[in-house]
């Protein structure tokens, strides 16, 4: 009964897919972040063991001898990967000048204790020390203060200042502003300038929790000619449409059922074989 092997690989598929709808209907209200889907496809036998020709058996034959299913009897579902959908979530209004929301492909660099970070997730503070943080303490950066051929050469990579002289300082106990470009300001004028960037190449990002990514390649960055704009007063609401999810996830649950009875008639085919057999 090895071919129980295909109902079962369909019910893990669905499984994996009513837990990546259930985390993106948990973070429903969470700010900035951005849902998952799951893409499934179906892996047969003559992927990885070649078909083989048709041949004319030399003997007395039938139908079937002719009939080549290139392994589509032993057909499995497989998780061809999980990537995430970074549509524009809603800006919220908060009237908290701390608060900023990104229109646009940006994030916002922060400096995490793993080492540098991106984030849409904007509802800021202000620490002891005057530094702008996140609501897990992270550290906000300043952008780059180098001439703009160098931002746009990958070898000058290795010349930037370090991320901890990058830390965004801002005085306390005064009213700040933010301009689209991200600057901030106070009455004294322009006090530093929050470092919102672009990816080449968006859906090389991984999630890291606590709506944070990580880009594999430094490369991927893009620091010039920045059209994400910085909303002040406002927070990006999650792009999670929890009725479609819901639907989504019903619909999952179902097919789970499903797979189950198949599975549970094999079992059955298999007990009554045995049971049978044992007459003889």
């Amino acid at each position: 009964m090895k071919n129980i092997w295909v109902p079962l690989s369909g019910q893990v598929a669905q499984q994996r897919k009513v837990e990546t709808i259930a985390n993106n209907v948990a973070n429903a209200n969470t700010v900035g972040f951005k849902k998952d889907q799951l893409v499934f496809k179906e892996h047969l036998t003559a992927l990885t063991k070649g078909m083989e020709d048709v041949d004319i058996p030399r003997k007395e034959f039938s139908p079937a001898d002719f009939y080549h299913t290139q392994g589509a009897e032993n057909a499995m579902v497989a998780v061809d990967g999980s990537f995430t959908i970074f549509e524009q979530g809603t800006l919220i209004p908060t009237n908290n000048p701390l608060d900023v929301a990104l229109k646009g492909d940006g994030f916002i660099e922060v400096l995490t204790p793993t080492g540098v970070r991106f984030t849409r997730k904007g509802n800021f503070s202000l620490s002891r020390d005057g530094e702008l943080v996140t609501d897990q303490g992270f550290k906000v950066l300043t952008a780059l203060d180098v001439p703009e051929e160098s931002l746009r050469d990958p070898a000058s990579v290795g010349t930037f200042p370090n991320p901890e002289e990058r830390v965004l300082r801002v005085p306390t106990n005064t009213k700040i502003t933010f301009t689209n470009e991200g600057e901030i300001l106070t009455r004294d004028g322009i006090v530093g300038k929050m470092s919102v960037i672009e990816f080449k190449d968006k859906h090389a990002l991984r999630k890291e929790g606590n709506s944070l990514y990580l880009t594999p390649d430094e490369v991927n960055i893009v620091r010039t000619n920045i059209k994400t704009t910085v909303n002040q007063g406002f927070l990006e609401g999650s792009n999670v449409n929890a009725i479609e999810e819901m639907s989504e996830l019903i619909k999952a649950h179902r097919h789970f059922e499903s797979i189950q009875k198949a599975i549970n008639a094999y079992d059955q085919i298999s007990g009554k074989a045995a049971n049978e057999v044992g007459k003889f």
